[in-house]
């Protein structure tokens, strides 16, 4: 009897020893096998284009030499459990309207996600082409066809990313570690808008300024300070992201296609930090120019790159890491209707469009403002989007949006390291401040903006729900 005992005693803890095992091999199995928290993977596509294409939407000559390539370089981020995530800055002068929501539709079509987890930004130099194709089919309307933008390019050049997104998702790698930089870019920025005793604009400091009272104006708003977020596979950066306010022309309106100097800074950080992807975002600039720095020269094209890439390699090198495990990922948008401006009347920019005696670019920049002024009247919203990734916020805005919604950004969320995209649907041109339109100035006028002074609680609300 007790040795009976002792096989069945034997038997029933062979049989526990067994199921202990399986139920740790099937651990085990499952943490080996268990998805990451992020996986990341990059791309990038020439959009140089071809000699004849219009640049700036065709506010200065066309293209009639390369004298630096083109790109569009891309981020697509997994989170576990969510629809992928894609971030884009592209080489041109801007993408807007239907423009942006085809570059945004291919690319989430490639990567199996939605339209509104995609943003598709420029960097806003002005030696490249840009990309609106409800302005073109207005052109075509009117006997236009092909003077803002080589239509056929785009699409091209937007193909071209979809398939590099597409074939980038496929080697997506796990991302363990996160790093946040930043460094003060010295003697780049300056404001444009120079302000006099009685509050008005004084003085615009474009891109270049030789006027030695211009020169002589502070500063003024604007944020020093570039930011850098960085995504590591272990030790290895998988990508590098950078993030500097300020319209990025040392120079341009010959012909020339150029990245300008925010490219040429991104090529000398590449090759001091050989391997991950460099991928180079234009903050809240629209009233930031190099214009106090910057005398127009050819030269300084080089000391303005050198500058910013400093500044791009300090913040690479004060970068503090944090993991990914436990972090809140998290993608969040606004829906906002900016309101229109008040010029903006549909008989008199037809009469402007359909004026062969008018100049060119008067007859495009009225059937952009037709444009805008279309979709605002069909009701069609732009999305204002945000990233958080543990104490990161990335957050994406439309047009050249003024420094000052920057800086709002960073203050609603002042534990975090709030880094700002802006130039991404390039629909309604610049978006001042409230104050900023009874303050006079080129980037509130009739010629350059095409939102009202209402436009600042919009923004503001849209902005301030995401920092929450």
């Amino acid at each position: 009897m007790l040795i009976q005992k002792n096989l069945q005693f034997r038997v029933v803890a062979n049989r526990l020893a067994a199921l202990a095992a399986l139920v740790f091999a099937i651990s085990a199995e499952s943490r080996v096998c268990a998805e990451p928290p992020l996986r990341a993977a990059t791309f990038q596509v020439d959009v140089t284009p071809p000699l004849g294409t219009p640049l700036c939407d065709a506010l200065v000559v066309p293209a009639s030499a390369i004298d630096d390539p083109l790109s569009a370089r891309g981020i697509v981020l997994m989170p576990a459990g969510q629809k992928p995530i894609v971030l884009v800055a592209v080489d041109w002068v801007g993408i807007g309207n239907d423009g942006n929501v085809q570059w945004r539709q291919a690319l989430a079509d490639a990567v199996g996600t939605t339209l509104d987890r995609v943003e598709v930004h420029t960097l806003h130099q002005h030696d490249a082409p840009g990309c609106d194709f409800d302005t073109e089919r207005l052109c075509v309307q009117h006997g236009l066809s092909g003077q803002e933008f080589d239509p056929k390019f785009a699409h091209e050049a937007i193909s071209r990313a979809a398939s590099a997104a597409r074939e980038a998702r496929a080697q997506a790698k796990p991302i363990s570690t996160i790093g946040v930089g930043q460094a003060k870019v010295e003697k780049v920025a300056s404001t444009r808008r120079c302000l006099g005793e009685d509050g008005k604009v004084a003085f615009v400091r474009y891109t270049a300024c030789r006027d030695p009272k211009g020169q002589a104006y502070p500063e003024g708003t604007i944020d020093p300070y570039l930011k850098e977020v960085s995504f590591f596979d272990g030790d290895k950066p998988v990508a590098i992201l950078t993030y500097y306010a300020t319209h990025p022309q040392s120079y341009y309106g010959k012909g020339r296609v150029s990245a300008d100097f925010p490219g040429l800074a991104r090529s000398m950080f590449e090759a001091a930090t050989p391997g991950p992807e460099h991928i180079h975002f234009n903050g809240a600039g629209g009233n930031v120019t190099a214009g106090k720095y910057n005398d127009g020269s050819p030269p300084m094209r080089k000391v303005l790159a050198e500058r910013m890439a400093a500044g791009m390699l300090a913040a690479w090198q004060d970068s503090e890491k944090f993991p990914v495990e436990g972090a809140n990922i998290q993608w969040d948008t606004r829906e906002v209707a900016l309101p229109p401006a008040a010029y903006l009347d549909e008989a008199k920019l037809l009469a402007t469009i359909d004026n062969k005696d008018d100049l060119l670019r008067n007859r495009i920049q009225s059937a952009r403002a037709l444009a805008w002024l279309n979709r605002c009247k069909e009701g069609k919203t732009i999305t204002v989007s945000r990233l958080r990734i543990g104490k990161v916020d990335l957050l994406n805005l439309p047009g050249e949006a003024f420094v000052e919604y920057q800086l709002a950004a960073q203050k609603l969320r002042p534990e975090s390291v709030v880094c700002v995209a802006a130039y991404g649907d390039y629909g309604p041109g610049y978006i001042g401040l409230t104050r900023s339109y009874a303050e006079g100035g080129y980037e509130t006028s009739d010629w350059a903006t095409r939102v009202a002074p209402s436009v600042e609680p919009v923004l503001m609300k849209a902005i301030t729900e995401l920092m929450k």
